[in-house]
């Protein structure tokens, strides 16, 4: 009994590891029995609104699993053609395969979400789960589509695979945090010191971002390009869309099949711009030079964006500004990480680093068009559409060349012209600091020389000595004093002061003068940049007001420069706050 009870907590600890497996195979299984049922919902709806289908239910969930399969990329065979021929089809729908990614990356980052009722698994752990889960409900499918209308190729699963794989790594890469680094034990030593390296760190997420924002843009400018060659043939739209189909459900299907491929349109209108075109055929090529062959163009809305045979004109060489708004792209995703707003000059990126940054991302740039050509194109049947699309190789090639030509000189100077603004702008604000005028408003005046610091808090006043035919007697006929700081000493009547804090003469003081008024200069410094004086008037820090009746004698009072901002009688009521104590 007790070693069944000694025993017990690592036999619960090895089954909730157990179930925690068993969860994150479900949850692979779960995506893909969505994606699939997603398929199933819309071809069985279409299928039940056809007011004459001659194929049974089973045959419609025969065309939703080679949907669903042709969305991973494997390549359908369709048995029983008009022809008599078996036809391949390998046009992934690109629209209908973000469902099936975004399915399989969810489910596993939301595996190693931490849980504190259950041990966590490891990343390595929840990707081959999650994937397992995930490619045994696709075998099931590809089993089940095997002795339809519409069959996989088995050579193409591999693709499929390749798809579950990298997004499933995406989301456990997601989940993780995102990090760069570190690479497995076995990696080698340079290696693993390249990425402990900061600086390794951000340009390796520079270039990740500048690639993706290049592929961004190129798919952007060729949506822009394939939406409007849609409005200037809009008639041929409008007539294949009416001729493929009478009722309204067979025209909803021709719509939905439209969307999905929308998509496709627009890697296609990219691969136009870069210049290698598309193939609508095996003897036909669209480029924005010349549109040479007899083209082997099925009636769809899509294709209505076609140019017309021929020649190219200036209209056609116009989408040349797709790889050029790309490779504009990388350029400023660079120079904006290699001189960061309000960076050194010694902090930003030297030029050979922001040229291979640049460089990278336009490699990448390039690598992510070539796969989503692979994707958006291939065979929709046999003989003149065994191709049809873009070439991938080609296609890749282009958007290397195009971004890498524009990207990385464009990166340089936008890194200059941003390392010349932010030095003048450093050295304008140095000037106005240096230079502002007396009387300048706090709109005009930068921040830092609002309140220039000798002229808010100065060390000592500087008076200059009455003359002796000065009349500088107020209107109440009271004479001037002149004080100085406190801890100066008493200072006789020829102004001398050998005071023993500091040693500093305070000016002439004559024998008979007002006290001085206890002035907050906190409260002027608050209410916002002194005024310049009048030309001919005394500054007020420095003029003395009038002395009233029973004021005190010259050596009695050693008055502070400044004092606080509250009344004096408010101030002494601390003792430690009190004013300077009056001589007897």
């Amino acid at each position: 009994m007790t070693q069944v009870t000694e025993s017990s907590p690592s036999l619960s600890a090895e089954h909730e590891r157990s179930a925690v497996a068993a969860l994150a195979l479900l949850r692979g299984a779960v995506a893909a029995g969505l994606g699939l049922g997603s398929v199933s919902v819309l071809v069985l709806a279409l299928w039940i609104s056809a007011p004459t289908s001659e194929s049974s239910p089973g045959g419609a969930l025969h065309t939703a699993a080679g949907l669903w399969l042709l969305a991973h990329g494997a390549e359908l065979t369709r048995a029983h053609p008009l022809s008599g021929i078996p036809a391949p089809v390998g046009v992934v729908p690109l629209l209908l395969a973000v469902v099936p990614v975004w399915l399989v990356h969810r489910a596993a980052r939301d595996v190693l979400v931490p849980d504190v009722r259950r041990p966590a698994l490891s990343g390595v752990g929840a990707f081959g789960l999650v994937v397992g889960g995930y490619l045994l409900v696709g075998a099931v499918a590809a089993y089940y589509v095997r002795g339809g209308w519409l069959s996989v190729r088995l050579p193409s699963l591999l693709f499929p695979v390749a798809v579950v794989a990298g997004a499933a790594a995406a989301g456990v890469w997601t989940a993780s945090g995102r990090p760069i680094g570190p690479p497995p034990s076995w990696a080698p030593v340079g290696l693993h010191e390249m990425l402990a390296r900061r600086r390794f760190r951000e340009r390796a997420g520079t270039v990740w971002r500048a690639a993706a924002a290049g592929v961004a843009a190129l798919l952007g400018g060729g949506a822009l390009l394939v939406a409007v060659a849609l409005v200037w043939h809009a008639h041929l739209a409008q007539r294949s869309f009416v001729q493929l189909s009478g009722d309204w459900s067979g025209r909803v299907a021709v719509l939905l099949l439209a969307l999905v491929l929308v998509p496709n349109a627009a890697v296609w209108g990219a691969a136009y711009g870069l210049g290698p075109g598309f193939a609508l055929g095996t003897g036909a090529t669209v480029t924005p030079l010349v549109f040479s062959g007899r083209p082997a163009v099925p009636a769809f809305p899509l294709l209505a964006a076609v140019p017309a045979e021929g020649p190219g004109t200036v209209l056609n060489w116009s989408a040349a500004a797709v790889p050029v708004a790309a490779g504009a792209t990388i350029a400023w995703f660079t120079a904006r990480r290699a001189v960061p707003p309000d960076t050194a000059r010694e902090d930003a990126w030297n030029p050979w680093g922001t040229a291979l940054v640049a460089a990278l991302a336009a490699v990448g740039c390039g690598a992510g068009t070539a796969v989503l050509a692979v994707a958006a194109g291939g065979p929709l049947g046999t003989r003149a559409l065994a191709e049809f699309g873009p070439v991938w190789w080609l296609t890749g090639a282009a958007a290397l060349a195009w971004t890498a030509a524009l990207g990385v000189p464009g990166a340089l100077l936008l890194r200059a012209w941003r390392l010349r603004r932010d030095g003048d702008g450093r050295r304008t604000g140095e000037g106005e600091e240096a230079y502002a005028p007396a009387g300048a408003s706090a709109a005009a005046v930068p921040e830092k020389a609002a309140v220039p610091e000798k002229a808010a808090v100065p060390e000592k006043a500087v008076v200059p000595e009455p003359s002796s035919g000065d009349a500088s007697r107020e209107q109440g006929g009271g004479g001037r004093r002149w004080w100085r700081r406190s801890g100066g000493g008493n200072g006789e009547g020829n102004g001398e002061g050998s005071g023993a804090g500091g040693g500093e003469a305070a000016g002439p003081v004559p024998e008979d003068g007002p006290a001085p008024r206890r002035t907050p200069v906190a409260a002027s410094l608050a209410a916002g940049p002194v005024a310049a004086p009048l030309p001919g008037a005394v500054p007020p820090a420095t003029r003395p007001p009038d002395r009233g009746e029973g004021g005190d004698e010259a050596g009695g009072v050693a008055p502070y420069d400044f004092l606080p901002i509250g009344p004096w009688h408010e101030r002494t009521a601390r003792p430690e706050e009190a004013g300077p104590p009056e001589s007897a």
